[in-house]
């Protein structure tokens, strides 16, 4: 039996973590929310402090927020990475810089762990159905280690090169195109209010036309129904937009799209909403434009 962990389970984490357990997989979960984790054994997670049952690991992944939770997860003053047996493998699914993934490979090598730069997509409803779209990269035989817990997770898995970084890189390029797919369909429905289309109307008509996008269809149903509960946060984008551009500063690149993007999701939180659903961006139009927004 394939011996797993999560570190994470939030809206994300949780559904890859049941994946892990329909699968078969002896599976432990563990979040910064004691009842989630809790939750998790109730529901057939495995029992055991992290640090007690590292040793017994086939793979540890690890689904937190920013770079600097993975680094603390993996090699903070509790980090795992030295409990961990030689072979096991680290898929690391959180949004990060390519640089950040090769320096975590390597220093997964020291101690003979394996390391696979695994960032994911599909949002919470592909994660718990495992059917998430994982964008990998990493050694052959960091691949051959993680298949199993692959194969649970995912529906698509992107093999994109043979050293951390590769996957990293392109999860940069779907997260620029996510982020402002999401602002735009706010400015979009919101635009079309001031002349008279209902958001409903906006839904039904342009999700069948060339304008829609995967977050047009999957987000501004939220707004249809007055909906904010956090599927996806509002403070997950500058965040990872954030990223984006750094990455875009580093290569000499300017992405004014993104930059813009990025200012209403700022706006956005600065509203006191960072932590309900990224449609709520639509809430930053809706205010300067005087209108409101369905539920209001």
């Amino acid at each position: 039996m394939t011996t797993t962990a999560i570190v994470g389970l939030g809206s994300m984490g949780y559904g890859m973590a049941q994946s892990l357990l329909r699968a078969g997989m002896r599976t432990h979960g563990y979040d910064i929310s004691a009842e989630r984790t809790a939750q998790f054994q109730a529901e057939g997670g495995a029992e055991g402090a992290l640090g007690d049952v590292a040793g017994t690991l086939d793979a540890l992944v690890v689904v937190v927020l920013n770079a600097a939770q993975t680094e603390d997860v993996l090699f903070g003053a509790n980090g795992v990475v030295p409990g961990l047996r030689p072979g096991a493998i680290v898929l690391s699914c959180a949004t990060v810089p390519p640089a950040f993934a090769r320096e975590m490979e390597a220093r997964c090598a020291t101690s003979g762990v394996l390391y696979l730069d695994a960032p994911i997509s599909g949002g919470a409803a592909k994660a718990a159905s495992g059917q998430l779209s994982i964008m990998a990269s990493g050694t052959p035989t960091a691949f051959a280690a993680a298949r199993p817990v692959l194969d649970a997770m995912a529906e698509t898995v992107f093999e994109l090169g043979d050293a951390a970084g590769a996957g990293s890189a392109m999860k940069a390029v779907n997260q620029l195109l996510a982020g402002v797919h999401i602002a735009t369909m706010a400015e979009a429905l919101t635009f079309g209010m001031t002349q008279g289309v209902t958001p409903a109307a906006f839904v039904e008509v342009i999700s069948k036309c060339a304008g829609t996008s995967w977050m047009l269809e999957n987000r501004a149903p939220h707004i249809v129904d007055g909906d904010y509960a956090p599927r996806s946060s509002v403070n997950i984008w500058p965040k990872d937009l954030g990223i984006v551009l750094d990455i875009a500063r580093d290569a000499g690149f300017e992405a004014p799209i993104t930059d813009t993007a990025l200012a209403q999701f700022k706006a956005a939180a600065e509203m006191g909403l960072g932590g309900v659903d990224d449609a709520a961006v639509a809430k930053v139009y809706a205010k300067q434009a005087g209108l409101k927004l369905p539920g209001e």
